[in-house]
């Protein structure tokens, strides 16, 4: 396994398209943040509270989590594409060891980079409101919350890639299930509607960076909500990758 680790890292780190990607979600979290924090500053009658300044701080996450879940289909359709998977089926004919090599890379580098890129989010924006008081465990749990949350949409979008396998139609398809789905079932009547919102991917997911009291799900339970909807989509792509020829 460590070979196929290694392999992966060696990959993941000499493709232009990831470090690219990387940059591109930093910068977003980093611009959006400072435009947004730096508008309120200057429009506000008093001193923002510490929850408005934290959630302008991360309100680039939404966008960066579009980059992200395209890194993540780009680390295996771009395989596909270009027929790289069957050398890499050659070397490891064991397809889940290499489908579990790509997942363990590709987490470990987006948890590293996302949450330096929250951390660094939220100082700016921290540094620009400036709110009277503010809770050193709200900093944490922010920073720690946009780290998991923009890694998982990555998971997301590579178990897209691994169902879909074509680069444009699993990035499409993760718009859609990320950004236009959870949207429209806020348009839902009823009890049943808002259960259905509620539990929504990234409805359900993003509560772990920004809580809305509105959901009846809490950051953690949220986040576990979102995390289902990603194992389903793993092990769809799992089980499509056993049974299809390369």
């Amino acid at each position: 396994m460590t070979d196929i680790l290694r392999s992966e890292w060696t990959k993941i780190r000499s493709v232009r398209s990831t470090v690219w990607t990387l940059a591109v979600t930093a910068l977003l979290m980093l611009g959006i943040a400072t435009l947004i924090s730096a508008s309120a500053k200057g429009s506000a009658d008093g001193p923002i509270p510490a929850d408005a300044a934290i959630a302008m701080g991360l309100i680039g996450t939404m966008f960066a989590s579009l980059s992200m879940a395209t890194l993540g289909v780009l680390v295996i359709s771009s395989e596909y594409r270009t027929g790289g998977i069957r050398t890499s089926l050659m070397a490891v004919p064991k397809r889940m060891s290499l489908l579990t090599g790509k997942i363990v890379v590709f987490t470990a580098v987006s948890l590293v980079v996302c949450t330096v890129a929250s951390a660094a989010s939220l100082l700016v924006g921290l540094t620009i409101t400036r709110p009277p008081s503010l809770e050193t465990g709200a900093v944490v749990q922010a920073v720690v919350g946009g780290g998991l949350y923009l890694t998982a949409c990555g998971l997301f979008g590579l178990g897209l890639g691994a169902v879909i396998r074509h680069t444009p139609g699993a990035i499409v398809s993760a718009i859609a299930m990320m950004l236009v789905l959870p949207q429209m079932t806020t348009m839902l009547p009823g009890q049943w509607g808002k259960t259905v919102s509620d539990y929504f991917t990234t409805n359900a997911g993003s509560q772990i960076v920004m809580h809305q009291g509105s959901n009846s799900l809490g950051p953690w339970s949220g986040f576990g909500v979102y995390l289902a909807w990603i194992a389903v989509a793993m092990i769809a792509g799992a089980v499509l990758m056993q049974k299809r020829d390369a």
